[in-house]
């Protein structure tokens, strides 16, 4: 506020620039929806590498499609993905393993069979032991209440041990400790307060100490309903979920951004069901993302491509935010010995997206020579020019192979993008450049609610939003030679009216001039007629 004078002399006061700087959006990070080994099944997981995937969702499993996605997104350049495990429960069969330690009842951290192969072991120091009872006094309890808890995880090897853990309130009550500490088991039960658990037969160092029944507690197998086992086949309803509930492909409701969507069959050789997709398409649409879309299994042919996608019913304004890929990719699967197997591209496609958006830019098409499918030995089907000719027109992306170039992505349509259609947002690289623009004003411009509706309001829009596509213009996103050929940002007494102040409401108009893709080069050859003289 401005300074009020008091006594002579000088007053100093800083005056704010009216910059406020809007900044980019991330722009390729790809959810993942599908089935998992282990891992959160109520919780989006973002991760940064296959690495991280691998210790939170087990690795690649020859029954999890979702797993050579991922693996796929960031061998072609993915930075980061958020994971969706999707988890449906079998009946007569419990969805977490349990173990029974006397006094004291673990479950398995997350729902699958790998928790029935995670062994636990009670072990206990002597009530005499110096450092023991040092320890008890300084938690407040008896020595004869702590022990140590050994947990064992069968299928990777990982042990976790925790000391000093006690069913008495303290800072290392085991409920609370487990909670916060271990990947592998969780206290079900509620802590007993006149009891502790009793230290297993043998040491850990005995060479079956994690096999004997007399030495650690396995998972509960006595029932089949105490056996726990991998979900069930998903089907539409387990995909979709519940808006309100924030599950199923919903979950994603609980991450701050994602860019791109994949949803991965559950098994492989098999087809997301169209209506898992229209569902998920109205999100996407709903959150500025690219919908990624998979061609069905059974489509082996070019004629199957061109009369199966209208059936899939993607269509409408809607299929803006789509773009299908055909055919499906080969790879080798080191989980079958190395067989060459098919498999679904969408991960490939969401890396690819997101190395060429690393490199050039959102605005770029993610086709072309450049655009190669790393680690893949080959397509289900081998195009020829003539047949990617029957599939361009239609919105459908083909795969292709070139000699020394090997397999590349050619095509860079959206699911609207027919000729037919003759929709402005038929590319891909447009239509991407629209959400990434739409989410950065719409984050970068927060700051205008509640502000005075009036000429200096209007000129820090102008100011801020002409910055931000200024800088874009920069780097080449835009057509045009000058900034006024690329760009505009309006913000003024024409665009919010006194009705529209009266209201509550300003309006702020902004222009792109979008760089479409050369997606036909046409090369005119002529023979010149040597010099006539006259």
């Amino acid at each position: 506020m401005p300074v009020q004078p008091t006594y002579p002399g000088v007053y100093i006061e800083e005056l704010p620039s009216g910059v406020r700087t809007i900044t980019g959006v991330a722009t390729s990070i790809t959810g993942f929806v599908g089935k998992a080994v282990r891992g959160p099944a109520d919780q989006p997981v973002t991760i940064t590498s296959f690495a991280d995937y691998e210790r939170v969702f087990g690795g690649l499993h020859r029954d999890m499609t979702l797993s050579y996605a991922v693996r796929d997104f960031f061998l072609n350049g993915g930075g980061q993905a958020v994971i969706v495990r999707l988890y449906k429960a079998t009946a007569g069969s419990a969805a977490k393993a349990t173990y029974e330690v006397p006094n004291l009842t673990l479950q398995a951290v997350s729902e699958g069979a790998w928790g029935m192969l995670v062994r636990a072991r009670v072990e206990k120091k002597a009530a005499t032991d110096p450092n023991l009872i040092a320890v008890a006094t300084r938690l407040g309890v008896q020595p004869a209440d702590l022990f140590d808890l050994i947990v064992r995880d069968g299928s990777t090897g990982i042990t976790e041990t925790f000391l000093n853990l006690t069913t008495k309130e303290s800072a290392r009550r085991a409920d609370r400790v487990l909670l916060a500490e271990s990947n592998l088991v969780r206290v079900t039960t509620t802590m007993p307060s006149n009891s502790s658990p009793t230290a297993h037969a043998g040491t850990s160092a005995d060479a079956d100490v994690w096999t004997s029944t007399t030495k650690s507690t396995p998972a509960k197998n006595a029932a089949p309903a105490d056996i726990a086992v991998d979900s069930a086949v998903l089907d539409a309803a387990a995909y979709k979920g519940s808006q309100t509930g924030k599950t199923g492909l919903y979950q994603l409701e609980k991450v701050d951004l994602f860019n791109l969507l994949c949803i991965l069959p559950d098994a492989r050789g098999g087809d997301v069901p169209d209506d898992v997709y229209q569902e998920a398409l109205s999100y996407c649409v709903k959150r500025r993302a690219m919908l990624i879309v998979d061609p069905k299994a059974a489509w082996a042919t070019v004629g199957a491509a061109q009369s199966g996608v209208p059936g899939m019913n993607l269509n409408g304004d809607m299929a803006r935010n789509a773009a299908i890929y055909f055919p499906r990719i080969k790879q080798a699967d080191s989980q079958l010995g190395g067989q060459v197997e098919t498999f679904v591209p969408c991960g490939v496609i969401a890396g690819v997206m997101a190395r060429t958006d690393s490199r050039r830019g959102v605005w770029k098409a993610p086709a072309g020579l450049d655009a190669s499918l790393s680690g893949v030995a080959g397509l289900q089907l081998d195009m020829t020019d003539a047949e990617n000719g029957l599939l361009n027109p239609l919105g459908i992306n083909c795969l292709r192979t070139f000699p020394v170039h090997g397999r590349v992505v050619w095509g860079s349509r959206t699911m609207r993008g027919a000729d037919a259609a003759a929709d402005e947002y038929k590319y891909v690289p447009v239509r991407r450049l629209a959400l990434f623009l739409e989410e950065s004003l719409y984050r970068g411009t927060q700051w205008v609610v509640f502000e005075p509706n009036d000429e200096p309001l209007w000129a820090q829009i102008r100011l801020n939003l002409g910055a931000f596509m200024h800088n874009l213009f920069r780097q080449g996103a835009f057509q045009g030679t000058a900034p006024r050929d690329a760009y505009f940002v309006k913000c003024d007494k024409e665009t919010t009216t006194q009705n529209d102040i009266n209201l509550g409401i300003v309006n702020i108009v902004v222009g792109f001039a979008p760089l479409k893709p050369a997606e036909f080069v046409i090369i005119k050859l002529q023979q010149m007629a040597g010099q006539i003289a006259t």
